[in-house]
């Protein structure tokens, strides 16, 4: 269980990593401001609101049917940090390049939308990393767990609104080492954390 500054910073962190690492979204995010400047940008940025809601409640659906509630949530937890350390992994790895732009009418929302439906990285962000925080907290601190959703996604639209304004006013920036610099260093603070969830999911599972 944790308090609500601590969720806060949980979801922060996971909102920047999220909103910065290139992906479908953020790659979306590039082209439709290359293409069309920076509020077709916001479009796809802000569009998690409408999509997420759903794979959200679908994740705690199904995490909070599970028998064996504490064991199974651990060694759920377990995963989802190994899936955030090979997150991170491959951020530090990781050499950005401008994206291929080939879109070419304005329907930034609407593309957004069905990217985010058919992205599978974010059923298996909710499923392993961000549902488990949430089942983890409510029954005993449900009064913080809008904190976690708050800061996850006020990072997340933030830090993808700062692409597309970048984008717009440099279009040089996203190939630069600075943003490459910027990604790595999210890599290492992301398996810093997943370290933090390991260490609750080893001891969900009653393993240490």
């Amino acid at each position: 269980m944790a308090n609500a500054s601590e969720l806060l910073l949980f979801g922060v962190i996971l909102g920047l990593v999220q909103g910065l690492t290139p992906g479908p979204l953020v790659t979306l995010v590039i082209s439709e401001t290359l293409k069309f400047g920076k509020a077709e940008g916001f479009k796809v940025a802000v569009s998690p609101i409408v999509t997420d809601s759903t794979i959200v409640l679908f994740a705690v659906f199904v995490l909070s049917t599970l028998e064996e509630y504490g064991v199974i949530l651990g060694i759920i937890s377990v995963f989802g940090a190994c899936y955030l350390i090979y997150l991170g992994l491959e951020n530090i790895r990781m050499r950005t390049s401008a994206p291929e732009v080939s879109i070419m009418k304005r329907e930034a929302f609407k593309r957004a939308i069905i990217t985010n439906f058919l992205n599978p990285h974010a059923y298996l962000f909710w499923l392993l990393v961000g549902g488990p925080i949430i089942i983890r907290n409510v029954e005993t601190n449900a009064s913080a767990v809008p904190f976690f959703l708050f800061g996850f996604y006020c990072l997340l639209i933030g830090s993808e609104m700062s692409i597309a304004l970048t984008v717009n006013k440099s279009k040089q920036f996203i190939k630069s080492t600075y943003y490459s610099r910027i990604i790595q260093l999210l890599g290492f603070i992301l398996i810093i954390f997943a370290v933090c969830i390991l260490m609750d999911g080893l001891r969900l599972a009653s393993v240490i």
